[in-house]
């Protein structure tokens, strides 16, 4: 139970950070993309967390990783107008010369966290396996958009 009420803490706490973050950056589209990434990836941590035994697998703290990225992918693409691939982003100039190829990868994800919603539920999955079932998909396209249109470090 303990770590349930951390992990539901940790959810508020991500998505009041999401929505400050949005509504501070309201005029800066990068500002607003990276604290989309930053809810990502906090969802990524907790879920390849649970996957990997290193977090105790919750219905709840599923639930809640699945529809952070569910959030993320509904809205995310809208934040990468022409002329914002400079400065401080980590978005690829790919982005922009293969716009095409972007928006696949994000169909992509939005198809999988769409997918990955449903088999969650009202509860979220049932189980780890039912978790790694639905939520591994998502992680797979994070994988795939990254490799192409994430600037290398």
């Amino acid at each position: 139970m303990r770590i349930n009420r951390k992990l539901g803490a940790f959810g508020v706490l991500a998505g009041l950070c999401f929505t400050a973050g949005m509504a501070q950056a309201a005029d800066d589209p990068v500002a607003v993309r990276k604290a989309i990434m930053s809810s990502v990836g906090a969802a990524a941590g907790l879920g390849g967390g649970m996957m990997k035994g290193g977090v105790d697998y919750s219905p709840a703290a599923g639930k809640a990783a699945i529809a952070t990225m569910r959030a993320a992918s509904l809205s995310f693409g809208a934040f990468f107008p022409e002329g914002t691939g400079e400065g401080d982003t980590g978005a690829a100039a790919t982005i922009w010369d293969d716009a095409d190829g972007f928006a696949a990868e994000l169909a992509k994800f939005s198809a999988a966290t769409e997918q990955a919603a449903a088999a969650s539920g009202k509860d979220g999955p049932a189980d780890l396996d039912s978790f790694k079932a639905a939520f591994g998909p998502v992680m797979g396209t994070c994988k795939s958009c990254h490799e192409t249109y994430r600037k290398k470090n």
